[in-house]
């Protein structure tokens, strides 16, 4: 788990700038209050003790308190106006990142799972994958968000702050990463039952890597050797898998859920409810409802062998 803090990014440098800021003026401030307010339950305290009420104070004392109290409204307001100026650059440099070979991405945000379309000018270049949004580092990233159903929040605390996808609507955040890592990504806006389970991981890598791992996404699915996973892909084409997944190379081009031509190289299942693993991918097969209820995946209690060659085949996706 990542630091929300810990800026991998322009954008994210700018907010966590205005975060801590933020956070040291609101702590002086107060300490500021408490100490005032200790020191008038303290002067109340002796003037209780003393019987004078303080009504009738001298006028040298009564002008000081009056120099102090204007003092403070206005240290509050010259505060106030520093800290909405700090707001008014922090909005200006999130709008201020170059966008020249700009890397064009469009998330789309499902119940309860994230779909990336990575876009480009030639049509053989165009891919798709889930919940993995992989980026190459010191290259702007141009975001176009769309929601299928309900309002989401595409959320990468490392790269910038939040952004709304809202059914209808498109909109575009952009950000950079300056250093190559796993990001944790979420989506924060309540979108219903499994909203907790709607995370992704945005991966910066070096801009060779980036480009072969791209070349990679774009080739079609490996042809399976394994005779239990040549039994798998049959099982995979003839049976329900298909009306839902697509797998580039194959006659399997559903839409309704995640691209899984590369699925095996991917680290969770179920848009983070699990990690990817033959075992948990079984399981996750069988009966999606027990780990993610609410999933649109619907329940497959397949026999033991058909099961194991269906896992076989979808673990040569990589």
């Amino acid at each position: 788990m990542s630091d929300a803090l810990d800026a991998a990014g322009p954008q994210a440098a700018w907010i966590a700038r205005l975060w801590w800021i933020s956070l040291w003026l609101c702590v002086a401030v107060f300490i500021g209050v408490m100490a005032a307010l200790a020191w008038a339950l303290w002067r109340a305290r002796r003037a209780a003790a003393t019987g004078d009420p303080g009504g009738n104070a001298p006028p040298g004392k009564d002008r000081a308190l009056r120099v102090l109290v204007g003092s403070a409204t206005l240290l509050s307001s010259v505060l106030l106006v520093g800290l909405l100026e700090v707001s008014v650059l922090t909005d200006r440099g999130l709008a201020r990142l170059p966008r020249g070979d700009a890397l064009s991405i469009r998330v789309t945000a499902h119940q309860w799972w994230w779909e990336m379309v990575y876009e480009d000018d030639r049509a053989d270049h165009v891919f798709a994958t889930a919940n993995e949004l992989v980026i190459p580092v010191g290259r702007p990233v141009v975001v176009t968000l769309e929601a299928d159903d309900v309002i989401h929040s595409f959320w990468v605390p490392n790269l910038h702050g939040k952004k709304d996808l809202i059914p209808g609507r498109s909109t575009t955040i952009e950000f950079r990463a300056d250093r190559a890592g796993r990001f944790v990504g979420r989506c924060a806006e309540f979108c219903g039952l499994q909203h907790a389970f709607m995370a992704y991981d945005v991966v910066a890598l070096p801009p060779d890597r980036y480009a072969q791992w791209a070349d990679h996404e774009r080739a079609a699915a490996p042809e399976p050797r394994a005779a239990d996973a040549v039994r798998g892909r049959e099982l995979f084409l003839t049976g329900s898998c298909m009306l839902c997944h697509a797998v580039q190379g194959t006659s399997a081009q559903g839409r309704r859920g995640p691209d899984l031509t590369h699925f095996a190289s991917r680290s969770h299942i179920g848009a983070g409810s699990i990690a990817n693993s033959p075992q948990a991918l079984a399981r996750w097969i069988e009966d999606p409802q027990k780990l993610k209820p609410g999933a649109n995946m619907p329940s497959h209690f397949l026999p033991a062998d058909d099961l194991a060659a269906l896992v076989a085949y979808l673990e040569t996706l990589t």
